[in-house]
């Protein structure tokens, strides 16, 4: 009985801090992931006050966090959004990859972790953050941009990526050896395709098989099957991660829709107790001496990440204001760096303290590169014009030289909230 009141008295004050972190961050502008990840530092393992009873059970809702992450976004995606997006976006993907994974692959061999973990810390500074992108995009007024849909783009092409490379870290985790991971990658590919096919040709035939008009129905419906998926595809070394992500994907129409509306709060409760179960297994002493790498980790990343959005948007016809827009925005580093990190430091845990550093680092700095790295740029730009050494200082690219990269999509009126920032930026 008194273990029982200890995990009562310690789940209901982190559930209760939660809410109050979220709170705090969502009146500063800030994504909560940061303050979610130091408050499971200050409660983990050599910290304030470790927490010892509810350890068990934060770490299964850690995995339940990890598998709504990935449902919900494969509800937001159906299967010929994913296809298209392959045939169009995947040289930005392959750019996006090359720029964006290679600093991290290098950093680990320099660091001497060897290859698995080149390939675990790679994947870390690879993938952008979906869910704190979204909400940038949201809170400064840009869904109707041009320069959103290549944005989103990308962020389809690296999270369709996920159901390859988890499966394959996964199997070199396990250290089954080239036979064994290639095996895997077969699995995980052969799973991918087949499940893409299925939501093709009978995508309304699973939705129509898994619908409900009971609320209640259709969420233990819906949660019950993506769990069993997670769980086989975890036994076949799949990911369950990648398990329920297409689990989304095969659901679409008003199921994918409802249930999406019953799964926000579970997944929003849950992955927050998976960013405080990630801190909780970080000791805090250990981040100090990674902060200078992990530092020099984002800023290469940083610059990296703004390349790859400005030469997406660039592909598209996109004008230069666009352009630095769009990578501006990929920054963001979040919920996928972490699920990566979390599946290596059993194997390699010194990649826990660097990546909940570097992490940190970026989901703060992403949203004010997104909002700043455009007018900056703008005012170097006109700086340099009026200074004689940088021509007209618009840093515009006339139409001539863009319809070679790709055909224009016409001009769509930009939000309110977007003009006026193009004025404030202007001043």
């Amino acid at each position: 009985m008194h273990d029982t009141t200890a995990l009562l008295v310690e789940l209901g004050s982190v559930i209760l801090g939660l809410g109050i972190i979220g709170r705090f961050a969502g009146r500063i502008g800030l994504s909560p992931i940061p303050l979610y990840l130091l408050a499971g530092l200050a409660f983990g393992e050599g910290g304030l006050l470790p927490l010892g009873a509810s350890e068990e059970f934060t770490a299964v809702g850690a995995e339940i966090g990890v598998i709504l992450l990935l449902l919900l976004l494969g509800l937001e995606y159906s299967a010929s959004e994913l296809v298209t997006s392959l045939k169009t976006q995947y040289p930005s993907g392959a750019v996006d990859f090359v720029l964006n994974a290679t600093p991290g692959a290098v950093a680990a061999l320099l660091l001497g972790w060897g290859p698995v973990g080149a390939v675990a810390l790679a994947g870390v500074t690879w993938i952008s953050s979906s869910g704190v992108i979204a909400k940038v995009l949201t809170d400064l007024g840009r869904l109707g941009n041009r320069e959103t849909p290549v944005i989103l783009g990308v962020l389809v092409i690296e999270d369709l990526s996920m159901a390859v490379y988890l499966p394959l870290l996964t199997a070199m985790l396990a250290g089954v050896g080239l036979a064994g991971g290639s095996i895997a990658l077969l699995i995980a590919l052969g799973t991918v395709g087949f499940v893409l096919y299925l939501a093709l040709r009978h995508g309304r035939l699973i939705s129509r098989a898994v619908s409900s008009d009971n609320p209640e129905m259709l969420l233990l419906v819906v949660l019950g099957l993506t769990v069993l998926v997670a769980g086989v595809a975890q036994q076949l070394q799949v990911s369950a991660a990648v398990g329920a992500f297409l689990v989304g994907i095969a659901l679409s129409g008003e199921v994918a829709e409802g249930a999406r509306k019953l799964l926000t709060p579970l997944r929003d409760l849950f992955a927050a107790v998976f960013f405080v179960f990630f801190g909780l297994s970080t000791n805090p002493a250990e981040i100090p001496p990674v902060l200078l790498p992990a530092a020099l980790l984002a800023i290469v990343t940083v610059l990296t990440k703004i390349a790859t959005g400005w030469y997406a948007a660039r592909r598209a016809g996109i004008g230069s204001r666009g352009r630095w827009r769009a990578g501006g925005t990929l920054v963001a580093r979040g919920e996928f760096s972490i699920v990566i990190a979390g599946l290596a430091v059993a194997t390699e845990p010194r990649i826990g303290p660097i990546a909940t550093a570097y992490v940190l680092i970026l989901v703060i700095v992403g949203p004010l590169t997104a909002r700043w790295t455009q007018p900056v740029v703008a005012r170097i730009q006109a700086w340099r014009g009026r200074d004689g050494s940088g021509g007209k200082g618009s840093g515009e690219v006339p139409a001539a030289r863009t319809a070679s990269a790709a055909p224009a999509a016409p001009a769509e009126p930009a939000a309110p909230a977007v003009q006026e920032e193009f004025a404030s930026s202007a001043d």
